[in-house]
């Protein structure tokens, strides 16, 4: 090994012979011997420690190299666990963005949607047109290649078909109560559905649930029951159809779980897909409820009462919808299905808060309890299941 001295030092480095028939002396000597072997009883004495950098045998000299400790050079940091740190960094990063597009698309969609509802109140329609437009931005999508097209068979689409039933029936539901009572209210009932998904799957299913579970759906039902016994503006249509919607969204869920396991379609695609069929299912059932004559004139008169700021309200709550959907499934790829449901606890928040500034909807202290606790439950719900 080479001990050579990177620098010329002050330090004090010598050899301090003790010899037994003489006082101790100090002699300095040269850092290169001209033999392996030191004498006996040899002391090495440094006034600073020293690194050693490298020692590299030249027989028969062995040289030494040497640099202050306040001098060292920087250990190697191991790349493997900085790549890790990044990507970890970058994960979170990611989902947060979801996360933030999520909430501000669906508090975008739901604030257009109730201004297209209040002014043309036919939310078979509204429903239908959601859906046509997600499907054809899709279309489009997969035509210039901006997406992939997800490569399905006949099984594919025969799995889906259930799960775009209670798809469509969810959301028309959920259009219909919007269109009778306040968005805060539907939400607040909506936030119940975790009281649907356990019942349901507790007494068809036969499914079990540990006991904190059961406990959180007291205060979820509890909530929901007192903000629709204090709602100002209670309307049975509008209550009726958010259940529903609670309900039919749990059936999606339970049919999704078990027909697409080990089906290789992105998140993106799958929502695409259901979309296009719950369209296809629909179409014939809003003709038939309310009828190119209604919508034709129910259209002129928003025209006329809102002005052509209505045509842009169609628009904005159609492709909203599809994209705080779309977004919220791709994140799906990313997370739990824990911290997809905290996620939702959350979103439903933010939409609640922000419907009830932006309409300046009139709230009892009592009302704003209720949901408060359906909340808390929720939340509880999603912590239970963990």
């Amino acid at each position: 090994m080479v001990l050579s001295a990177k620098q010329t030092l002050p330090t004090k480095i010598g050899l301090f012979r003790r010899n037994p028939s003489s006082s101790l002396r100090r002699s300095p000597v040269s850092l290169s011997f001209p033999s392996t072997e030191l004498p006996k009883r040899t002391v090495l004495a440094v006034s600073k420690p020293l690194h050693l950098s490298s020692l590299r045998a030249k027989s028969p000299v062995v040289r030494c190299e040497a640099y202050e400790a306040d001098r060292s050079e920087p250990q190697p940091i191991d790349d493997a666990a900085a790549a890790e740190t990044k990507s970890e960094a970058a994960k979170k990063l990611k989902i947060g963005i979801y996360f933030a597009t999520w909430w501000a698309l669906n508090v975008v969609f739901n604030i257009y949607n109730k201004k297209v509802l209040n002014a043309y109140p036919y939310p078979w329609l509204t429903s239908t047109l959601s859906l046509a437009a997600g499907s054809l931005m899709m279309l489009i999508s997969w035509a210039v290649g901006i997406v992939e097209t997800p490569k399905t068979d006949f099984d594919f689409w025969k799995t889906l078909f259930p799960v775009a039933v209670a798809h469509t029936i969810g959301h028309v539901a959920a259009t219909v109560s919007m269109s009778k009572v306040a968005v805060s209210f539907t939400h607040i009932i909506k936030s119940g559905e975790p009281a649907f998904s356990v019942l349901v799957s507790r007494f068809l299913l036969g499914e079990t649930f540990p006991t904190s579970v059961y406990l959180s759906l007291i205060p979820i039902i509890g909530g929901c029951a007192l903000s629709a016994l204090t709602e100002l503006n209670f309307n049975m249509i509008g209550f009726m159809g958010a259940m529903i919607s609670n309900l039919a969204f749990v059936f999606r869920n339970i049919f999704s779980k078990k027909g697409m396991k080990g089906k290789s379609v992105s998140g993106m695609n799958y929502y695409a897909c259901l979309s296009m069929l719950s369209l296809l299912i629909l179409t014939p059932f809003a003709i038939a409820v309310e009828g190119p004559q209604m919508w034709v004139d129910g259209w002129q008169t928003a025209l006329a009462t809102v002005g052509p700021q209505f045509v842009w309200w169609v628009a904005a709550q159609s492709v909203f919808y599809h994209l705080y959907n779309q977004v919220s499934y791709m994140s799906l790829d990313q997370i739990s299905p824990l911290t997809f449901s905290v996620g939702n606890t959350m979103k439903r928040i933010s939409v609640i808060v922000s419907s009830i500034i932006i309409f300046r909807t009139p709230v009892q202290p009592v009302n704003a309890l209720g949901a408060a606790i359906a909340i808390l439950g929720t939340f509880l719900y999603s912590q239970a299941k963990l």
